[in-house]
């Protein structure tokens, strides 16, 4: 069911699937895309500030956008306009992460009436109900009418 402007409102909440995440997934993202020691060897990670292996915090917000795209059905789909990402701690292997959506506010745009920008907080938490990530991203959002 897709989401029109229309449907959202403040304080709705929202939650994903869960995601599990391996040793494997971690040293893989991090080969192509974060290079470094603390996400790619387990045991060079033992001697770095994470004391352990870690995802790289882009592995992380990766899977935070899958699991949004499948738990924020908004129409026209999941449309970034900006974002605030923080890594309040590492997301480490075996971790089951799920997001957690809530919209904080909505501006109808002055210009284009059928569209909003709608900010929504997400954290994305593992097995231990720990925050391993929260972002205040940006989505447009669409009309069902258009303008």
């Amino acid at each position: 069911m897709a989401l029109y402007l229309e449907d959202l409102h403040v304080g709705d909440t929202f939650i994903s699937e869960k995601y599990h995440l391996s040793a494997d997934k971690i040293k893989s993202f991090a080969r192509e895309f974060d290079p470094q020691v603390f996400h790619c060897d387990e045991d060079l990670a033992e001697d770095t500030f994470f004391k352990g292996l870690a995802a790289s915090g882009w592995h992380t917000a990766a899977i935070t956008m899958r699991l949004l795209t499948e738990s924020l059905p908004f129409a026209h789909g999941v449309i970034g306009a900006g974002v605030e990402i923080n890594w309040p701690q590492p997301t480490r292997p075996n971790d089951i992460l799920y997001v957690k959506s809530k919209i904080k506010e909505m501006k109808t745009s002055k210009s284009k009436p059928n569209q909003a920008i709608v900010f929504v907080e997400c954290e994305t938490i593992n097995q231990h109900d720990e925050v391993c990530q929260t972002l205040v991203a940006k989505l447009l959002s669409f009309s069902r009418k258009e303008d």
